[in-house]
């Protein structure tokens, strides 16, 4: 009997990348390689490469936790997903990680942005709409772990400083600042006044590259000068700084280990985020069908270009196992002790408290002892060990502070042409519409920002129109 030249492995639902309308998607195992097939019955047969270890895209639903849900849903699921973002009782993961937008403007013109900001581009919110929106953000989560003030470049707003007052004052555990580091590296005052809201603060700093030419690609000009002026005011205050990189690939994806030596050896930097670009906003100079970057690459690469950490090192988030990757380590004394390979997946899950469980063996309590040796009690620090597992930047071990710990994580933005509706109900990342409702980071760029809101009323229509 024929056969076909690939293995059938699950189904799931897509939507097309050119009209956006949802689809049957199959994923499937072909030459080392997984692959979405979808069919769009105007636009025909899509096939995507969404994953190029096949042994780590199996691995991942062993990393599956139950849903933690906000305390309020926000509204009703009509249209199907993701055609209800809001969120909707449908959706399965409470924000562990918040955006609020206080500007659309941007002292850059990025050729890469999923906000289409510039100097010019839409307003400023006031701080009574900023005010409101992270109320809602209280509101839903109790106390919020991670509300992160963004834009735009948010450090342009006329009422930057008295919109970080407000927010200070809120029940939120971990307060970050996204910025191009513009402002931090031209005014050492403003980063002192910065460095106020320490601890539980912390800078998300862009830093994509050393290459002026892909600095170029990606943001427009080279900015290199920029980006290590603000890292030695950072450096001088300890400010806790997280540096991300916008990924593309043959752009800036040899680099990788590189920026995370470098990482390594800056006083102030607790880790790297690595975002391959979401085909969402502005993506001048960008070829989909070329330049896309798949998250399993990037934890290749990582294994490939950097000597400290391992494949056991770099796990699935497991409240998001589809689209994000952490590896957590430890720096002590100029050495880096990776942490995330004593996680035995078999052992992951303790449904019964709905929480990650650390069952450590001998040879790591050895490996504890000898990273320890200095006097730390080996037992509480297994006792916090859950802290570091987690997406959320904390940790807590007597004799041992934020500044020792060193993460990185991969964060798959989801765009029209990986888009797997079981991973966009698990998202965890959200950002706060102008309305007050909170949508996932992945659909709010797709279909919820500014006039892309018309297009999808448009498909919210035919959804309402289709016989039940």
């Amino acid at each position: 009997m024929p056969v076909r030249p690939y293995t059938y492995y699950d189904f799931t639902l897509s939507i097309c990348s050119t009209c956006l309308r949802r689809v049957d998607a199959k994923i499937i195992f072909e030459n080392d390689n997984v692959y979405m097939h979808k069919n769009c019955r105007e636009h025909g047969f899509e096939k995507v490469l969404i994953a190029t270890d096949i042994a780590y895209y199996k691995n991942i639903r062993n990393y599956n936790k139950p849903s933690e849900t906000p305390l309020h849903f926000n509204t009703k699921t009509h249209y199907g997903c993701p055609y209800d973002c809001g969120l909707c009782t449908d959706h399965e993961q409470h924000s562990c990680l918040t955006v609020i937008e206080i500007t659309d403007r941007c002292n850059l013109q990025c050729p890469t942005c999923y906000a289409m900001s510039s100097p010019h581009y839409g307003r400023h919110r006031t701080i009574e709409e900023v005010e409101k929106m992270l109320d809602i953000i209280v509101a839903n989560e109790g106390t919020p772990d991670v509300v992160q003030i963004s834009g735009g470049e948010p450090t342009v707003h006329p009422d930057f400083f008295a919109i970080m007052d407000i927010a200070k004052q809120k029940h939120i555990k971990h307060l970050m600042l996204n910025t191009n580091g513009i402002r931090i590296a031209k005014d050492f005052e403003f980063t002192k006044q910065l460095a106020t809201y320490a601890p539980d603060f912390e800078i998300y700093l862009q830093f994509d590259s050393f290459k002026s030419s892909a600095l170029e690609q990606l943001r427009g000009k080279d900015l290199t000068e920029v980006r290590m002026k603000a890292l030695e005011h950072l450096n001088a205050l300890n400010l806790s700084t997280t540096l991300v990189v916008t990924l593309q690939k043959d752009v800036n994806d040899d680099e990788i280990g590189k920026i995370i030596d470098f990482a390594l050896k800056q006083k102030c930097v607790r880790g790297v985020t690595f975002q391959p670009t979401q085909v969402a906003g502005r993506t001048e100079n960008f070829d989909p069908a070329t330049d896309r970057i798949t998250l399993t690459d990037v934890r290749q690469k990582i294994l490939d270009q950097t000597a400290v950490f391992k494949p056991n090192d770099l796990i699935p988030v497991p409240c998001n196992p589809d689209a994000l990757v952490m590896g957590y380590a430890l720096k002590l004394a100029g050495q880096t002790f990776p942490l995330t390979r004593y996680i035995d997946p078999a052992q992951l899950l303790d449904n019964s408290r709905n929480t990650i469980i650390y069952e450590q063996d001998d040879a790591l309590k050895e490996k504890m002892i000898d990273i320890f040796s200095t006097g730390i009690s080996v037992d509480r620090v297994e006792e916090n060990m859950k802290q570091l597992l987690c997406c959320l930047p904390q940790i807590e071990a007597p004799g041992l502070g934020y500044d020792n710990l060193f993460r990185i994580i991969i964060m798959r933005f989801i765009d029209a042409y990986d888009f797997d509706v079981r991973a966009i109900k698990k998202s965890c990342v959200h950002i706060v519409h102008k309305d007050g409702r909170i949508i996932p980071f992945e659909t709010m760029n797709l279909f919820y920002r500014d006039d892309k809101e018309n297009y999808l009323k448009q498909l919210q229509q035919e959804r309402t129109a289709l016989p039940q």
